[in-house]
């Protein structure tokens, strides 16, 4: 093997880190993903294993604050079309999950069956971004949620293979089981290589956002 042909080797596996980096729920086959969300909702966490190129399956953990609700379940989640032009790549995945929900109740704990199905879409270039996340939970007795969330990014700089990836986003998002059932958050997304942070504050709930993923 030539040095050359090393060099484009170490080249594309640097690039594949770098794009992997992206908050997708499937990563590259035999990849392990954690991804830790925070926000006006909830603070969940979500173990997944990419049994395939187009799917994973994780464990999830998801406390719902308001109403001390906590949850547990296996989530797959399907790529169901990946779109790739000159400069752009698109994304549409397909995600459910079942488990169970737990709610503390006058000093006791009641549980029901939960599940919940949801639909995420992407489209990005080295320098624009845009986003949108739909779920539909159903805790039983306890009710169902859904919830819609759309995004619009933006690179002030296109970063080198490798180097630190910055992005300006904007989030709203609307939760109809929420007295204010629609809100706005701004945010700031980090990364490079295998890790991704973004943090941001809701202004319309006063409370803040914070989203981490590593693969490995």
């Amino acid at each position: 093997m030539t040095s050359r042909a090393v060099a484009t080797g170490f080249a594309l596996i640097a690039m594949f880190l770098c794009v992997s980096a992206s908050a997708r729920p499937v990563s590259y086959t035999g990849g392990w993903t954690v991804i830790e969300t925070s926000n006006r909702a909830s603070t969940a966490g979500l173990l997944h294993y990419t049994a395939a190129y187009n799917l994973s399956i994780g464990a999830r953990y998801e406390w719902q604050r308001g109403s001390d609700t906590r949850l547990k379940a296996i989530q797959p989640t399907f790529l169901a079309k990946r779109w790739f032009g000159k400069d752009y790549q698109g994304n549409l995945y397909l995600t459910g999950g079942f488990g169970k929900a737990n709610r503390g109740v006058d000093g006791s704990s009641i549980s029901e069956t939960a599940s919940f199905a949801g639909v995420m879409a992407d489209w990005e270039t080295r320098s624009l971004f845009v986003s949108y996340e739909g779920r539909q939970l159903n805790l039983g007795k306890f009710g169902n949620q859904t919830m819609h969330a759309a995004r619009l990014g933006w690179a002030p700089y296109e970063g080198d293979t490798g180097a630190l990836h910055t992005w300006l986003m904007l989030e709203v998002d609307h939760r109809k089981h929420f007295d204010k059932t629609t809100s706005i958050t701004p945010l700031l997304r980090f990364f490079k290589g295998p890790a991704l942070l973004e943090i941001g504050y809701n202004l319309s709930d006063s409370s803040p956002l914070f989203n981490f993923t590593y693969r490995f």
